[in-house]
């Protein structure tokens, strides 16, 4: 399955197409950061740095979600995501990125099948909304992925939009959900995309580049939403 950009059903079936292959990808550990993460140090507030060819996006990991946290952390150190791609971006939804596959990839090629060699179980918690400036673990779909489980590396950057108080509470009433106060306050006010709420883990929230998520949001796409000029990225640790 792939993101539909057509209609709300594709904020449902958010998917990625990794491949079911036992091999590990390696990644370059060559100048994997900036900063060498200490696995004994208090992990209060790690923070990452994004450096696309848009600008800087940082983003804070949540502590709530520990198995995320320190896999994106032992990713970076390794520098997994160096050269990689936002392989997959929608205007007014996300910005997908994380399959190792799209380092030094040919246009036009397929992209989102990349992993490496494993997944991460759930870690759904509850006040982690999909808010504008949300990352969250991409994954293959509810009917081949009944767990939930996440993609050992991608991950998209939420945009998505402001709702308005009916919308909500229309979109409540036909999924039968209850939208809390502090959900409903973020939703009509910050923006984001609710309907992804509660089925994909959150595990980080960007608190500087909300505009180099919009621009890059913003780029010309493929059929596939694979932007025509590549977006690269390098992932650092930043210090506390």
């Amino acid at each position: 399955m792939r993101i539909s950009a057509v209609s709300s059903s594709f904020l449902i079936l958010l998917v990625l197409l990794i491949s079911c292959g036992n091999a590990p990808f390696s990644g370059n550990t060559a100048n994997a950061s900036t900063v060498q993460y200490n696995e004994n140090q208090n992990p209060q507030n790690i923070r990452v740095k994004f450096i696309t060819t848009h600008g800087d996006i940082v983003v804070e990991l949540f502590n709530e979600t520990p198995l995320h946290r320190d896999n994106f952390v032992k990713l970076t150190r390794e520098g997994f995501y160096d050269g990689l791609l936002f392989h997959r971006v929608i205007d007014g939804f996300m910005i997908q990125g994380g399959d190792p596959n799209s380092r030094g990839a040919q246009p036009g090629q397929p992209l989102g099948m990349g992993d490496p060699g494993y997944t991460l179980p759930a870690e759904i918690v509850p006040g982690k909304f999909h808010r504008l400036g949300a990352l969250a673990a991409a994954r293959m779909g509810d009917q081949v992925n009944p767990e939930r489980r996440s993609s050992g590396s991608q991950f998209y950057i939420v945009q998505g939009r402001v709702w308005t108080d009916e919308e909500l509470t229309l979109f409540a009433e036909r999924r039968g959900l209850n939208i809390t106060p502090e959900a409903r306050q973020i939703y009509t006010t910050v923006g984001g995309t609710p309907h992804l709420d509660y089925t994909y883990t959150v595990f980080g929230q960007v608190i500087s580049g909300l505009e180099v998520i919009a621009s890059i949001a913003a780029v010309q796409t493929d059929p596939a939403n694979r932007p025509l000029q590549d977006v690269s990225m390098r992932v650092v640790l930043l210090e506390n």
